[in-house]
């Protein structure tokens, strides 16, 4: 594993910036401070960002206009932080590539486990740590000491969180899982208001494997239960 994990907190408020740099208090951790979503950009660009702490509300860019900009330059995993009131902002987050929200007021605790689950996740999928395995299914393949996924033998873009539920998935072909189920095994977390979540991964993912994601051939839903992999026709 790498040793200093370069993580960027952004946020228009000095004072949420500075407890989230008194909760992150961690001599593994370079924290880097951003009060906008244009900084916020321009610091992924030019960093070697490894994990993304950003506000929804801000002026000049806010964080779902940052999101997708830094979506179309980095797969690095990006934690929102909202305000109670913001949940259509929460879905909106997830939808344009977000991993995860934490909501505010903070508890530092949550706060410190939910960075560090998706530095190991991101650091695992970007690290060539040897595992075995190449799972199949279809067209799809999944190399996992690569970590790498192809389908037709095209290499396909994966957030961590992408790559997580659909490795989850191929190691279970047929069998149906739940959004509570997939919420729990993929954040290790408490299912709190997860199905919104998982649905919106799904539904990225989706996208990235399926010829044509309305009439999916692998990543198929079975009504009230859950999802589930299928190796297509």
């Amino acid at each position: 594993m790498h040793d200093l994990y370069n993580i960027l907190i952004c946020d228009d408020e000095k004072d949420i910036v500075n407890a989230l740099k008194i909760y992150l208090n961690d001599s593994n951790y370079k924290l880097y401070t951003a009060y906008n979503g244009l900084q916020a950009v321009e610091l992924v660009r030019n960093e070697d960002i490894h994990l993304v702490l950003m506000d929804i509300m801000m002026p000049e860019m806010d964080g779902i206009e940052a999101m997708v900009k830094i979506r179309e330059i980095s797969n690095v995993p990006v934690i929102l932080l909202t305000a109670k009131s913001e949940d259509s902002d929460k879905i909106l987050g997830l939808t344009v590539g977000a991993d995860d929200y934490i909501t505010k007021p903070f508890n530092p605790i949550e706060v410190s486990a939910r960075v560090k689950s998706q530095l190991r996740r991101y650091m695992l999928l970007g690290s060539g740590i040897m595992q075995d395995g190449v799972l199949k299914c279809g067209a799809i393949e999944l190399d996992d000491r690569q970590k790498k996924v192809t389908v037709d033998g095209e290499e396909i873009s994966l957030t961590p969180t992408e790559y997580d539920i659909l490795k989850l998935l191929m190691q279970n072909q047929g069998q149906v899982f739940s959004p509570k189920q997939i919420y729990v095994k993929i954040w290790n977390d408490q299912p709190y208001g997860s199905e919104n979540t998982v649905a919106v991964h799904i539904r990225h993912l989706r996208e990235k494997v399926e010829i044509n994601p309305a009439e999916p051939r692998y990543l198929k839903v079975v009504w009230g239960q859950g999802y589930k992999m299928e190796k297509g026709r």
